[in-house]
Order: structure tokens, then C-alpha cells, then sequence
């Protein structure tokens, strides 16, 4: 009990007395602390550890932070980033999919198949690869659902018979260039945003911020229970909007910042949503938690995990169209090599854990992030791919041990 709340007041005037000492800046601080004291790191880590990965890189090449370099590492972030969010997702349910390179190289060349070879308009070729993912998605749900096939084993499985159909698909040309200068390949290639939306767009993001926490804070002292003060929620949105703003003023001294990378984002922002603020997102924070009890509290177990598959892979099909607007071409390279490692990487590295049940949307981004800026500083100091998937394997043993210690702590102190 902290010191200057009367021991000898009513019952309710202390409580009324702790919401509001709690309230302040202080106590948020004292809760934070506690939350990490407890095993609830948050973002902590990984952002702790992209500071770090920034100070090295840029203390051995001065370029690293260069704009035009952040500008190309946003656009490289956006293909696998897509694929991870959709890792999220399964990882939230405490399953795995190891076909989600293998799913968005199909993509890829389902794209340049029915938008070349066939002359199918553009959109409706994209909108075919991604009813191609959420089938594939159907499939696995139904081994898993249906037979009790381990998710690891199905999507193994499908690994395996994606890249066949893919191979099969391209041929002996083994590639299909796309046509430059389209606006797919543009918006992969060369789009960014108008300076003047990039600013609003930041303020945008720190008005939401506010508004949500304020509306959270709002129903939560309706409860009566402890909440942020609004001194403290302002001043969380005011250095969130100074940040942005200035992430917006120096990439637009270069090309500014990319539509591509935008997209990316609202789809993290809108998985978010559904992850935090929905009845399907609690459902699977409930299932990867414990399924028993989530069955016996009257959830759609088999819905649940069948919408997990489905969306990982349309999210890795989206990634698909995104690489190969990226690179111009569909290739029998799409997808294979470290998609599937940085996919599952960066989503775990960005918090997500992989016991099921914790996660969040912003994993990927964090996450890419970090795996994208390892790629980008070695490349600048010419050093080679190999000692790349040497670093970025050690990050990820040291990010899946936080999380075990983590959730050590949690259940230690009845958090899990």
C-alpha cells in the first residue's frame, strides 16, 4: 500500500484514493515496471534490440540510416512482412504453417500466369491467386480439423506440393517477366506517397492512438477500476505524432515513403483491430491459450483454427503478388530460400509467442523490421549471406528464450 494513502479511511475512500494515485504519471510508471517485472514484456525486447541493431550498423557504415537506404529497406520489409502477419495469426492459435514461402512463390507465378500468358486484366489475376491461398488455407484446416493431422506434418506436406504445382506452373522458362512500368510493378517498384499525405497520415495515427486508449481508459474507470490519466495519454500520443512526423520529414528527403510499405501497415493496423477489439480475436487468444477451456466456454474451436489457416495463407498469397511486383517477375525462385525463416522469425522475434495464445499484429512489422535492417547493414558492409543467417539465427534462439523466461515469470506470478 503506498504511503500516502490513509490506512484508517473507509474501505472505498482508499480504493477511490489508490485509482487516482495510480492514475498519474508515477503510478503508470510503477505499473510498467511491474508488468515487466511479472514476465509482460511487450515490445520491450525487440525494440530495445533494434536500437541496438541501428547504433552498431550505422556507427560500422554512416549510410545505414541514410534515407534513401531506410526507403529501400521499407519497400524490402512490405513482401515478407505481409507473410508474417499471417504467421502471427496461426502462432496466436499455437499452431505452425512452414508453407507460407512455398504458398506466396504460387502466387507469384499464378500472377504472371493468368496476367501474361493469359491475358486475364490484372486484378482479376490477383484476385484469383489470393481464392488459390484461401483454398490451400481450407485444405489444411480440414487435415487438422477433420483427420487430427498435426499442423506441422499438413503444412510440411503442402510445402512440398505447392512448390510442385509452382515448378509445373512456370515450366522450362522457369519465369515470366511482368510488364515494367505497370502500375503492380510500379506500386512495387517506385510508388510513394505525396509528402503532404505521408504528415497526415502520421497525425492520423497519433489521433487514433489517443482516442482508442482515451475510450479504453474511459470504460475502464466506469468499472472502477485503474486508468491512465489524460495527461499521460496526451503526452503518450503527442511523442507517438512527433516520432511519426519525423520518420515522414526524413524518408521524404529521399523518394519519401512507400505506398507499398503504407499498404503493410493497414494491414497490420486492421489485424490488429481484429485481434484486440473483436469477438473472433478474443476466440483466438482463447484457443491458442487453452483450447479444453475455451471449447467448454462455448467457442467455435474448429471455426477458430480453420480461419487461422485460411488467413495465413491469403496473407502469404498477398505476399506473393507484393514480391513479384517487387522484382518484376514470377520466377521458380518466388518464395523458396529465407522467405519461410523470416516470415516465422520476424513474427516471433516480434514477440509473438510460440505457446499460442500471445501475440500481436505489430509482431510482424517489429519484427521484420529488425530481420530486414540484419540483411540490409551486412549487405552494406559486403559481408556475406552466410554470417547473415548466422546472426539472424541467434536472434531468434534469443527471442524464443525471453519468451520461455517470459512466460516463467507470468505463470510464477499469475499472468499466464
Amino acid at each position: 500500500m503506498s504511503k500516502d494513502i490513509d490506512p484508517g479511511a473507509p474501505l472505498l475512500d482508499r480504493a477511490d484514493e489508490r485509482l487516482k494515485h495510480e492514475a498519474g504519471v508515477g503510478g503508470a510508471i510503477r505499473a510498467f515496471l511491474d508488468r515487466v517485472r511479472s514476465g509482460d514484456l511487450g515490445s520491450l525486447p525487440v525494440v530495445v534490440g533494434l536500437i541496438i541493431i541501428c547504433v552498431v550498423f550505422q556507427t560500422l557504415n554512416p549510410i545505414f540510416l541514410s534515407p534513401n537506404n531506410l526507403v529501400n529497406l521499407l519497400f524490402d520489409c512490405s513482401t515478407v512482412g505481409v507473410i508474417a502477419l499471417g504467421i502471427v495469426c496461426i502462432l496466436m492459435v499455437g499452431e505452425i504453417d512452414l508453407s507460407v514461402g512455398s504458398v506466396s512463390g504460387l502466387a507469384s507465378a499464378l500472377l504472371g500466369v493468368f496476367w501474361v500468358n493469359m491475358g486475364w486484366p490484372a486484378v482479376l489475376a490477383i484476385l484469383a491467386a489470393l481464392a488459390v491461398g484461401a483454398l490451400i488455407g481450407s485444405l489444411y484446416a480440414a487435415l487438422f480439423n477433420r483427420f487430427g493431422m498435426p499442423s506441422f506434418v499438413a503444412t510440411l506436406a503442402g510445402l512440398l506440393a505447392v512448390l510442385g504445382l509452382q515448378l509445373y506452373l512456370l515450366g522450362s522458362t522457369g519465369s515470366i517477366n511482368l510488364p515494367y512500368g505497370s502500375p503492380v510493378v510500379s506500386f512495387g517498384q517506385t510508388m510513394v506517397m505525396p509528402h503532404v499525405v505521408a504528415y497526415v497520415l502520421a497525425a492520423l495515427a497519433g489521433l487514433a492512438m489517443f482516442a482508442t486508449e482515451y475510450r479504453t481508459a474511459a470504460r475502464r474507470r466506469e468499472a472502477g477500476l485503474s486508468s491512465s490519466s489524460l495527461g499521460g495519454l496526451l503526452l503518450r500520443a503527442i511523442v507517438v505524432t512527433v516520432v511519426l512526423e519525423f520518420v515522414a520529414f526524413y524518408l521524404n528527403q529521399d523518394r519519401g515513403v512507400p505506398w507499398m510499405f503504407g499498404l503493410f501497415v493497414g494491414l497490420v493496423v486492421v489485424m490488429n483491430y481484429a485481434l484486440t477489439r473483436t469477438k473472433w480475436g478474443r476466440s483466438m487468444t482463447a484457443v491458442g491459450g487453452n483450447r479444453e477451456a475455451a471449447r467448454r466456454a462455448g467457442i467455435n474451436v474448429r471455426l477458430t483454427y480453420a480461419s487461422a489457416f485460411v488467413l495465413c495463407s491469403v496473407l502469404a498469397s498477398a505476399g506473393g503478388i507484393l514480391s513479384a511486383a517487387r522484382l518484376a517477375t514470377s520466377s521458380q525462385q518466388a518464395g523458396t530460400g529465407d522467405v519461410n525463416l523470416n516470415a516465422i522469425a520476424s513474427a516471433v522475434i516480434g514477440g509473438t509467442s510460440l505457446f499460442g495464445g500471445r501475440g500481436s499484429a505489430f509482431s510482424a512489422l517489429l519484427g521484420i523490421i529488425v530481420i530486414q535492417s540484419i540483411a540490409s547493414g551486412l549487405t552494406l558492409l559486403d559481408l556475406s549471406s552466410s554470417l547473415r543467417y548466422m546472426i539472424t539465427g541467434a536472434v531468434l534462439a534469443i527471442a524464443v528464450i525471453v519468451d520461455s523466461l517470459a512466460r516463467r515469470s507470468r505463470v510464477s506470478h499469475g499472468r499466464a
